[in-house]
């Protein structure tokens, strides 16, 4: 694997979870994303990957799964999750790059990528990763950011807005915050090797006016009957995909979970510093959380 690593956002030492989610006004966008979550996961699993876990909100809803790994760039975040979720051999904390995951290929049967694939600037190397570390029929469930949405279709039309909603093109309209056409979406997944199952539309109502003035309970509901439209049309500015894994013929093999992702050789062990029999890092393991992050000057 080459040295080069696309840009990383990292949320160290953020509140985000705290600032964005608990007292940021945003209630009804974490019900109806459980809400898709739930009709689209499947009834369990072996070991499901999270992506981009941060402070654990999402984790508890892969209950049917008998090991969660939660995987964060920060290990601020991933301290964040301990704490609500506690120390437990259910769940793997591991502070990692997407670009440059430590796991072994086809590892965990199940993945999920939630609110942040929209930092990353290529996003088909990230998800060639995810593909490489799934099992074969292993169920991969990605939320993006819709550039084609409908706020973004009527600003374009008005004038109100530089950047087309319907080329293919990814859009920077942060620094490393991105949104995704769908059709791009869907030719990444399936070059890689991915097979769709099913595409729905989350959070339509997602207006400070509405969310202040319209019950929640209304809003979710309304928006639970929208969801399956995402089949046909994607004018929503979150879309949940739910993908299986093709074109794979076998497992991991043995009990080994860990690669070095540097060099790409597998490490034995666990519960400990990891060393890399093959160039040599040594990888940290403190209070619980193993950090694979390569250091750059």
């Amino acid at each position: 694997m080459s040295e080069h690593t696309p840009p990383i956002c990292d949320y160290e030492d953020s509140d985000y979870q705290q600032s964005f989610w608990e007292h940021g006004g945003r209630a009804y966008e974490d019900a109806v994303e459980a809400f898709a979550l739930r009709r689209l996961l499947p009834p369990g699993g072996k070991a499901m990957l999270e992506l981009g876990a941060g402070a654990g909100r999402n984790t508890q809803r892969y209950q049917h799964y008998q090991r969660v790994a939660l995987v964060d760039y920060s290990r601020s975040q991933l301290v964040q999750a301990q704490a609500r979720l506690g120390e437990s051999e259910r769940y793997l904390y591991v502070a990692a790059d997407v670009y440059r995951l430590p796991f072994v290929d086809g590892c965990f049967d199940g993945s999920t990528m939630i609110r942040t694939l929209h930092h990353m600037a290529e996003p088909a190397l990230a998800l060639s990763q995810v593909y490489r570390v799934m099992a074969p029929e292993g169920v991969f469930i990605l939320e993006f950011a819709n550039k084609r949405n409908l706020k973004a279709i009527m600003r374009f039309w008005l004038g109100q807005q530089g950047w087309n909603p319907f080329t293919p093109d990814l859009v920077e309209f942060a620094a490393l915050n991105f949104n995704f056409h769908p059709k791009a979406i869907k030719r990444d997944l399936q070059a890689i090797g991915f097979v769709i199952e099913r595409v729905r539309t989350v959070s339509h109502f997602r207006v400070g006016f509405l969310k202040r003035t319209m019950p929640l309970r209304f809003l979710v509901g309304l928006d639970a009957l929208l969801q399956w439209t995402g089949r046909l049309v994607q004018a929503s500015p979150s879309v949940f995909v739910r993908a299986r894994v093709a074109g794979k013929q076998r497992d991991a093999a043995g009990d080994v979970l860990f690669q070095c992702p540097r060099c790409q050789t597998v490490i034995p062990g666990a519960g400990d510093d990891l060393v890399c029999g093959g160039c040599g890092a040594r990888w940290p393991f403190q209070d619980g959380i193993y950090d694979f992050r390569m250091k750059t000057d």
